[in-house]
């Protein structure tokens, strides 16, 4: 291959080609380059993309045998983003954790030790590979009760544990867009001889400019997925994985992609992955220059009203405007914070008063004409990106200011709005406002509630083996109860608020009553749910027995 220049988009010079030549197609796609729609009221929505949907012809090569455009399209990513070789993935981040876990896990019972409040799309590649999931505790943010990833000494005890363990397989950021240093758990990773996997789908565009904390490859990471259309602009389902290093069976890895992927990839979906990642690496930090402003101008206009607060690390790794992982050579992983590095793209904001809940101050927005990404019980997450606009950010603040004109006038101390300093929210707080399973954590003070998602009530960080497999739950081994009298019984069903998409039961685990109390608030602050027969959650799937069998 010649000189890669970051300027080409190999891809969609090839399909632009294509559309220009005008050749008659006698091969599919059945819709003949858009022509089946012709004269069709929504012909202008189909027809134009349509000229660029092709199939794997002379000249367009082949997602599953690289050889030409696509080969030198992934090469220009892997160069952009710092990889040794990366991968176009066109079924979302869940296909590269799905191929991650299949190729560390390549025969069934195999070791991995995962972080559990992880999406549900890495529970899924624990049941296809049959494999022992050795669940990690996340660290809680104590100022926001919001968990975020293991510490390293958690890894480390875990491979001490498990040395047969095969990698470890952590999510980084979180929804929130919330971190913390990764180079010392991949540090611990490599000591053991194993992988570092990284479900990075929320940091595609970290390490790109000097506001962004560090990127998962640059702290040591061997596997990275990225979801490209979330915070880079490239389509919905268009993702990237990232590898690096000689930890991986990268044959392998080629082989397990071609299994969860389809064998009739979107053209179209490859060529944004192409032209995002251009955009980036011809423009680098100017891309983002945009973006930031306008939530500078959130930033500016939260100052003046302090009625919300805007979620931020207390003691943040990344200087304001620095690099991601400035200041974790200062701090010994033991002792690195839980929260060190948040993401200025992820806007996390809520009611420092305490009068509006999450859900609530999500309804008012959207009633504005303002779509967050999602909400908890607490916290409304907004999502900029390079394509946000200043003059939509003064839209939010000018909605924000309504909506606190709305409510009854509070005092609210200045320590309150700023990062939650007044000290952590309630047990019943943080047993809601997690974006995922939590562990192992005293929540208010001496109340001795502990929430566990995977009831390992021991002074250990990380959980016995629980093996997966595809053996389906037997209707004759459940039966439905009200979710008020679940406590104590074994899940049959997974239990999946979206978003995030991050499972909170899975099959087999014991219904505990923290557990009940968060399930039952978002159920109530009107969360939705998958994977459940009720998606109300008026009642949910139990084993008849208290045990569970393998999940």
């Amino acid at each position: 291959m010649d000189k890669l220049l970051p300027g080409r988009a190999p891809v969609y010079e090839m399909l632009e080609q294509y559309r220009l030549k005008g050749n008659i197609s006698y091969h599919v796609p059945g819709h003949k380059n858009g022509q089946a729609y012709s004269g069709a009221e929504w012909a202008g929505f189909l027809g134009e993309i349509m000229r660029y949907d092709v199939t794997e012809i002379t000249g367009s090569d082949d997602l599953h045998h690289p050889e030409g455009v696509i080969k030198e399209a992934q090469e220009l990513a892997a160069a952009c983003f710092g990889a040794d070789e990366s991968y176009f993935l066109v079924g979302g981040s869940t296909v590269g954790n799905l191929a991650l876990i299949l190729t560390v896990c390549p025969e069934p019972g195999m070791t991995i030790i995962v972080q559990r409040n992880s999406h549900k799309s890495i529970i899924h590649g624990l049941m296809l590979a049959g494999a022992r999931a050795v669940f990690l505790e996340p660290q809680l943010d104590p100022q926001s009760g919001l968990a975020v990833a293991p510490a390293a000494k958690a890894v480390q005890a875990a491979l001490g544990a498990y040395p047969e363990a095969a990698a470890v397989l952590i999510t980084m950021p979180n929804y929130y867009g919330m971190g913390s240093d990764l180079a010392p758990l991949a540090q611990a990773c490599h000591d053991s001889g194993v992988p570092l996997l990284v479900d990075e789908a929320h940091g595609a565009h970290y390490g790109m400019h000097l506001a962004f904390p560090a990127g998962a490859l640059s702290c040591g990471a061997d596997g990275v997925v990225q979801s490209t259309h979330k915070m880079l602009p490239a389509l919905t389902m268009g993702a990237m994985l990232h590898v690096q290093g000689p930890l991986l069976d990268r044959a392998l890895l080629r082989q397990r992609l071609a299994m969860v992927q389809s064998s009739s990839p979107s053209y179209p979906l490859m060529a944004s992955l192409d032209l995002a990642r251009r955009l980036v690496h011809v423009r680098r930090e100017e891309a983002f220059t945009a973006g930031l402003a306008a939530v500078d101008v959130l930033q500016r206009g939260l100052a003046e009203l302090p009625r919300f607060g805007l979620l931020q690390p207390a003691v943040p790794l990344q200087p304001s405007g620095g690099a991601g992982a400035a200041a974790a050579d200062t701090a010994p992983p033991d002792t690195a914070a839980a929260y060190g590095t948040q993401d200025p793209f992820k806007a996390v904001i809520y009611d420092a008063a305490g009068v509006l809940g999450g859900f609530e101050l999500q309804r008012r927005l959207e009633e504005r004409g303002i779509v967050p990404e999602m909400s908890d019980a607490r916290h409304v997450v907004l999502a900029f990106s390079l394509g946000s606009q200043a003059e939509e950010a003064a839209r939010l603040v000018n909605a924000l200011q309504e909506i606190a004109a709305e409510a009854p006038p509070v005092e609210v101390p200045p320590a309150i709005r700023t990062a939650d300093t007044a000290g952590a929210p309630s047990a019943a707080q943080q047993g809601l406002a997690d974006d995922g399973p939590q562990a192992l954590s005293e929540l208010g003070g001496d109340s001795g509630i502990v929430i566990s998602t995977w009831n390992n009530f021991n002074s250990l960080s990380f959980s016995e083996p629980v093996r997966f497999s595809m053996k389906p739950v037997r209707s004759s081994e459940t039966q439905s109860v009200a979710l008020e009298y679940s406590v104590g019984r074994a899940a049959a069903e997974m239990v999946i608020p979206y978003p995030p998409g991050i499972p909170l039961l899975y099959p087999g685990e014991i219904i505990t009553g923290a557990i009940l109390q968060r399930l039952t608030g978002l159920r109530e602050g009107g969360a939705k749910f998958q994977a459940c027969t009720d998606p109300a959650l008026q009642h949910i799937l139990v084993y008849h027995t208290e045990k569970g069998g393998e999940v």
